[in-house]
């Protein structure tokens, strides 16, 4: 009688933990496709004579600590709000930075004197209007949004 009602007992706690690991597993499947971060690309101004860039020269782009073009036009950064899931897939996924690094970055150069922050645009449609009448400019956007009045830049 004892040994039964041990394998009973094993038997119940086995499907207990059973769904317990299929619900975890579920929620978590759930989350990652409501989370999942938009694909971006670098965009820039039409009239920009490069195709490609470096990804530590974005990286120095976006840091604001590199200003000019190679041909001598001035660089003019445009980014999404901190909170945008935009920026944060531009940040980890193509400067390889976390956010609020980049933001330490520009606060650094402010308040040493040495730079100004970026443009902060609040929408797509916002960023691709700046960056398609801007001379010099230089941004992100999903790939979807992607239109024929700007450059898109490849990384190499």
């Amino acid at each position: 009688m004892k040994n039964l009602l041990s394998i009973n007992t094993f038997a119940l706690f086995w499907r207990v933990c059973s769904l317990y690991i299929l619900g975890a597993f579920l929620v978590t499947t759930n989350s990652y496709a409501d989370n999942q971060e938009p694909t971006i690309v670098v965009i820039a101004f039409p009239s920009t004579s490069e195709n490609t860039i470096s990804r530590s020269s974005l990286r120095a782009i976006f840091g604001m600590r590199l200003n000019k073009w190679p041909a001598d036009t001035p660089v003019k950064v445009f980014v999404m709000k901190d909170d945008t899931p935009e920026h944060g897939a531009f940040s980890k996924n193509i400067l390889q930075v976390f956010p609020h690094q980049l933001r330490l970055a520009w606060d650094r150069q402010v308040f040493s004197g040495q730079g100004q922050y970026p443009e902060q645009v609040v929408s797509l449609q916002e960023m691709l209007s700046k960056i398609a009448s801007t001379p010099g400019a230089i941004g992100y956007i999903k790939t979807s949004e992607v239109t024929n009045n700007v450059r898109t830049l490849q990384i190499r």
